[in-house]
């Protein structure tokens, strides 16, 4: 028999945040963090917009020797799973901490520690290269940082799926616990791409929202006039435990995770598959492994980019999972107000969906203003919905066609 899995705590540092409190408190009220960019001058990008972490000091969080040893992605995860470890209220020594594991992804990695040493190499030469270059840049080392953070000697190894990065990087965690690998797991992921190679590159791709004279309303998701998803920034972790662990020392459990499925599209680097067809196969099978039926879920936080195909397929998608149902159930897309935290979104969302349990409210998806009549479902516009949710849904889908869909349940 599978351990049964549940969320202890949780870390949120998002562009409307810099912990889960705020961040919460931002999404109901609708605030958006996108802006014109700030780490850098964005003259002569076709985007000069982004979702960026406003505040942010890492050195504060893990002091300054360690911060300059760490890329931007890195040290917004650090600064995640310590407020996570704090909330779940767990001690970690030399009792337990072979069972603990620190599991915190990112679709890109170290980009800008990368681009900033190119320019040293070609501006000053091979021996000005910083010898903190290869373990600053490795998508792995928030995993590994974190790991040292907090003497996490489980399992360490990360997911990379692009976007879908931090929905698998929670579901690997949580089949680890489910087969008894480990107790608890610091699960979720990070990402820092703001850098002008990395805006330059998803310009180049077309997939980036040009509406730079109006930031606020540039991420316009199931929105008619949508052109495309704004960069953000951020990291969220999750505790995941075992009940039987939980309970044992008396935890303050938030949430069950119930569900999880993963399939590939197998049909184009970047574009989804035509009607959402991988993306339905992995809502399908988080349901069947949460053994739950469609008219179960209470709301969706859908992966909602912002972008023309996602949009509409991920829309079909669920039409196809849950049939007239579909109609029925609130769905939204915080990416309105945070932009798209790539490979740290899945993890976001997810912590977003425990959040909504926790609360009793579903935030809305903002700048809803003209509705795509392809996207007719309940998209919660512009104002928050309260009530009661049991169960949520987070869906993910990645370039390269991967798909990631979590469930997570009420704890009566």
């Amino acid at each position: 028999m599978s351990n049964r899995v549940v969320v202890t705590g949780l870390g949120v540092v998002s562009p409307v945040g810099l912990n889960k409190k705020t961040t919460w408190k931002s999404l109901l009220a609708g605030k958006s963090g996108i802006d014109t960019i700030k780490a850098f001058d964005p003259e002569g990008l076709q985007t000069t917009i982004a979702g960026e972490v406003d505040g942010f000091d890492p050195e504060a969080i893990v002091g300054r020797k360690l911060a300059r040893r760490m890329d931007r992605f890195v040290q917004l995860g650090a600064a995640a799973a310590l407020e996570a470890l704090a909330d779940a209220g767990v001690q970690i020594d030399s009792s337990n901490c072979n069972r603990v594991s620190a599991m915190i992804a990112s679709g890109i990695g170290g980009i800008m520690t990368l681009s900033e040493q190119v320019g040293v190499l070609h501006e000053k030469g091979a021996s000005r290269v910083s010898p903190f270059l290869v373990p600053m840049m490795m998508p792995d080392m928030a995993a590994g940082q974190i790991s040292m953070l907090l003497g996490a000697k489980g399992p360490n190894y990360i997911a990379v799926s692009a976007c879908s990065t931090g929905g698998d990087m929670l579901g690997q965690a949580f089949e680890a616990i489910r087969r008894d690998e480990v107790d608890i797991v610091f699960a979720g992921a990070a990402e820092a791409a703001i850098c002008p190679i990395g805006v330059a590159g998803f310009n180049a791709c077309k997939a980036l929202s040009r509406r730079n004279d109006d930031p606020q309303k540039a991420s316009r998701p199931f929105d008619a006039e949508r052109d495309g998803f704004v960069l953000g920034e951020g990291a969220a972790v999750l505790v995941l435990e075992s009940l039987e662990h939980a309970v044992k020392r008396d935890a303050t459990v938030v949430a069950e995770m119930v569900g999880y499925g993963s399939t590939a599209d197998a049909h184009h680097i970047t574009q989804p598959a035509p009607g959402g067809e991988g993306g339905a196969r992995a809502m399908n099978r988080a349901l069947e492994v949460a053994a739950l039926a469609p008219d179960e879920i209470d709301y969706i936080n859908a992966h909602g980019t912002s972008t023309p195909l996602n949009d509409k397929y991920e829309t079909m998608a669920m039409k196809t999972v849950f049939g007239e149902e579909a109609y029925k159930i609130p769905i939204s897309s915080t990416k309105s107000m945070t932009g798209h935290l790539l490979g740290a979104s899945g993890a976001f969302e997810a912590a977003v969906c425990v959040m909504a349990i926790a609360n009793w409210a579903v935030p809305p998806t903002t700048n809803l203003e003209f509705p795509d009549p392809d996207c007719d479902l309940d998209y919660t516009p512009h104002v928050p919905r309260r009530g009661r949710i049991r169960t949520a849904m987070s869906n993910s889908f990645g370039f390269g066609g991967h798909n990631a869909s979590l469930i997570f349940q009420s704890v009566e």
